[in-house]
C-alpha cells in the first residue's frame, strides 16, 4: 500500500538535533536508537515515528507522522529548537550538505539498475566508491565472485568527489570575457568533466 499522501516527514539534522528531540519528544529513549532504526514516540501529544536517519552527513533524525499532525509537530520542534538556533531549510540546502558529505543521490549521481537503459548506466558498489560497505569475506552472496574479480583488477571507473576552487574558475571565465559561472545554489543537472579534449566524467554541483 502506498501511504505517501497520508504521511508527512520532518528532517531534524545537525549537532544539536538529539538535544532538541530529547526536550520535545516523549515516550522515547534516543540513547538506544541506533543508526537506521525507527522508534515510536510522541511530540506535542501527536504520535510520531523517529528514525535515526538523514542525508546531511551530520547527526540527524527524521520524524514521520500523519500529515494532519505535521503543523503541530513542526511548531513544537521549532519552538523547542529556538534555544539551539534552529533554522528551517529546504532541498537546496540539503543538496549542498549531502554533496559536501559525499552522499550519492539516486537518479542524480547514478541511475537505478532497474532504470538503466545502457550498460554504461549500471554501476557496481566498487565503481560507486562504496567499497567500505562490501565484505568480500562474507559467506556466499549474489555477485560476490564478480565483485572479488573486480576488486582484484580494480574498477574501470569511479564516482568520486571533486573539490573545485571557484575563484580560479571565475578567473578563467573573466580572462576570456565570459560572465561569472558560480551558481548560488546546488544543481542536479550533470555537466561534463574534461581532461584536455577528452571527457573523463560528469559532475553535479
Amino acid at each position: 500500500e502506498d501511504a505517501s499522501e497520508r504521511i508527512a516527514a520532518l528532517a531534524l539534522q545537525g549537532p544539536t538535533s538529539a538535544q532538541i528531540l530529547r526536550r520535545v519528544a516523549t515516550d522515547v529513549d534516543l540513547e538506544r536508537l541506533r543508526y537506521f532504526r525507527v522508534t515510536p514516540a510522541a511530540i506535542a501529544g501527536r504520535p510520531v515515528e523517529i528514525s535515526r536517519t538523514g542525508y546531511t552527513g551530520d547527526l540527524g533524525y527524521e520524524v514521520w507522522m500523519d500529515r494532519d499532525d505535521a503543523g503541530v509537530v513542526w511548531d513544537a520542534v521549532v519552538a523547542t529548537g529556538s534555544a539551539f538556533g534552529i533554522r528551517p531549510t529546504g532541498m537546496l540546502a540539503l543538496d549542498v550538505a549531502r554533496i559536501e558529505a559525499g552522499l550519492l543521490l539516486i537518479d542524480v549521481d547514478f541511475v537505478s539498475v532497474k532504470k538503466a537503459l545502457t550498460a554504461s548506466q549500471i554501476y557496481s558498489p566498487l565503481e560507486m566508491s562504496l567499497d567500505r560497505l562490501v565484505d568480500l569475506k562474507k559467506p556466499a552472496f549474489v555477485g560476490r565472485e564478480a565483485l572479488r574479480a573486480e576488486a582484484a583488477r580494480g574498477p574501470k571507473r569511479r564516482i568520486v568527489g571533486l573539490a573545485v576552487d571557484w575563484p580560479d574558475v571565475e578567473r578563467l571565465y573573466e580572462a576570456v570575457g565570459l560572465p561569472p559561472l558560480a551558481q548560488a545554489t546546488a544543481s542536479r543537472v550533470a555537466v561534463p568533466v574534461y581532461a584536455g579534449s577528452r571527457q573523463v566524467g560528469r559532475m553535479t554541483s
